[in-house]
């Protein structure tokens, strides 16, 4: 059993950067993988991130590369997700969630831990 708890969000202006982190606890970091996804009211959930916990390659969501990074720190078993150039279309609820494959998938469904989830709102 793996417990995530996510912590860094709150309210950011439009253009801002903010870090969210994702603590892993209960579980082995030895073949996971480990993403982030957020969903905004009305919407799907949307992968943002994923990180391959073995070979450290990531994976983005669409046109999100570039302003969004994924990182960890591997002795705090927490992964960290750096968001820049924020805009008010970044506005959602951010997931982190783990899975137990070295694949990194976009689809929510594959994915069987997930944290309760922090809010980033971007106002102007």
């Amino acid at each position: 059993q793996v417990t995530l708890v996510e912590s860094g969000g709150g309210v950011v202006q439009t253009g801002g950067s903010q870090r969210l982190s994702c603590a892993a606890s209960g579980g082995t970091s030895a073949s996971y993988t480990m993403a982030w996804f957020r969903q905004a009211p009305g919407k799907e959930r949307e992968f943002v991130a994923g990180l391959n916990w073995v070979n450290g390659r990531t994976s983005y969501g669409d046109s999100l590369e570039g302003r969004f990074t994924i990182s960890r720190a591997n002795a705090k078993n927490t992964v960290y997700l750096h968001m820049s150039s924020l805009k008010s279309e970044d506005t959602a609820v951010y997931y982190c969630a783990a899975r137990y494959s070295p694949a990194v998938i976009t689809t929510p469904s594959e994915y069987t831990y997930w944290g309760q989830g922090t809010q980033v709102t971007v106002s102007s």
